[in-house]
């Protein structure tokens, strides 16, 4: 599993990640807002303003305080975040 930094320490998995928007238009908007009557918006901005949308496959909107373009380089560069395989010492 690979796991991208949308910023303020949390993680999403990129294999889940269908799109990545800008939330400025109306239609986004609307997208968050039905999100958010159905159950299915996590606000991961800390208060801060939102910066990106994130649309997943299981019909999760994630927000995001991490530029659009930051969240893209994050997938398209090597810069993915793996969890550490827990160590047996013998």
């Amino acid at each position: 599993m690979k796991l991208i930094n949308i910023g303020f320490g949390n993680i999403v998995s990129a294999n889940r990640m269908v799109a990545v928007i800008s939330p400025e238009s109306a239609p986004v908007k609307r997208i968050i807002s039905e999100a958010r009557e159905k159950g299915m918006l996590i606000d991961a901005t800390y208060g801060r303003r939102t910066r990106s949308v994130i649309v997943c496959d299981s019909d999760h909107i994630i927000l995001s305080a991490v530029q659009t373009e930051t969240v893209a380089s994050r997938l398209s560069k090597d810069e993915i975040v793996t969890p550490e395989e827990d160590k047996v010492e013998d």
